[in-house]
């Protein structure tokens, strides 16, 4: 392997690992933070994906062009139905056990799945790359790299320094975290728990959207999508620690990875290398890489 190659794998690593880092730091906070096991969090994802798809053609002409009008709308659009989603149904689960937690997020995954063939069929679609970011950077004489993905990598990567910025020097950052260490104490100190929840699950579900959204033009847009992201967005929050917003980033890092640099070295089980990687990691630390 020449430095080239080994150069692009990396890039590649760093930007699968960042986009699931995006997806899983969603729910990290919702299964860390308010108890709720979401199977319905990789419908999130979907869901993003498919905005993409179909906002783009309504805003186009707007303002800053059709991708990044697509990009707001679609994350106002997705804070409000995790605003809405955690009012009407999650605000129900945080005493009930995980069996019915699962049946119900289970039962969302069916819902929106039959929305979305009802709205947009069951084609595979593509989402067209802006054209000034459709060009390739030289990677020495005979290599390039999509522009569009070091971009993926760049708003992921800012995304998490605001992320760890709201969460360990802000007065909400603060809430959360005394929110995840004791519900009643905080609730005794006169703050709106219930309001910080929806937040916390708002965020949660806005960010997973977004990654479905800058996702969607170098991965197309297909039925079912959020069913592998949500196995290894799993994997992220097990192996980085429940609620730990760092575990999630190392643990995503260390999956691109393995993922990349398996697929390129041990293509015949690279499948398995996450997994074995988890099992590993679990036996030198039951409670994942880092805890709450």
């Amino acid at each position: 392997m020449d430095f080239a190659t080994f150069l692009i794998q990396c890039l590649n690593a760093l930007q699968y690992g960042l986009l699931l880092f995006l997806i899983a730091s969603g729910l990290t906070l919702i299964f860390g933070i308010m108890g709720v096991i979401n199977l319905a969090h990789g419908s999130f994802y979907m869901i993003g994906a498919y905005m993409a798809y179909a906002l783009a053609p309504i805003v186009s002409g707007t303002f800053g062009g059709a991708f990044f009008s697509t990009l707001v709308l679609g994350l106002i659009l997705s804070v409000v139905l995790g605003y809405f989603l955690e009012w009407a149904f999650f605000s129900y689960l945080y005493k009930r056990d995980h069996l019915q937690q699962v049946l119900m997020t289970y039962g969302l995954i069916l819902v929106f799945e039959e929305l979305r063939s009802l709205s947009v069929g069951d084609d595979v679609h593509g989402v067209t790359i802006p054209p000034y970011l459709d060009k390739a950077l030289p990677l020495g004489e005979m290599m390039t790299y999509p522009l569009y993905r070091i971009f993926i990598s760049v708003v992921c990567l800012l995304l998490s320094v605001g992320m760890w910025f709201v969460f360990t020097r802000t007065r909400l950052g603060m809430m959360i975290r005394a929110g995840t260490s004791n519900r009643e104490m905080v609730e005794s100190l006169g703050i709106d728990i219930t309001l910080l929840y929806r937040i916390v699950f708002a965020a949660g579900v806005a960010l997973a959207a977004f990654a479905g959204m800058i996702a969607a033009p170098v991965s197309s847009v297909y039925p079912g999508m959020g069913d592998g992201v949500l196995i290894i967005c799993f994997v992220v929050v097990i192996i980085g620690g429940v609620g730990s917003i760092k575990g999630a980033m190392l643990a995503a890092l260390l999956i691109g990875l393995v993922d990349t640099f398996g697929k390129l070295l041990l293509p015949q089980i690279a499948g398995g290398l996450i997994y074995v990687m988890m099992a590993l990691i679990l036996l030198w630390r039951p409670k994942g890489l880092f805890k709450v």
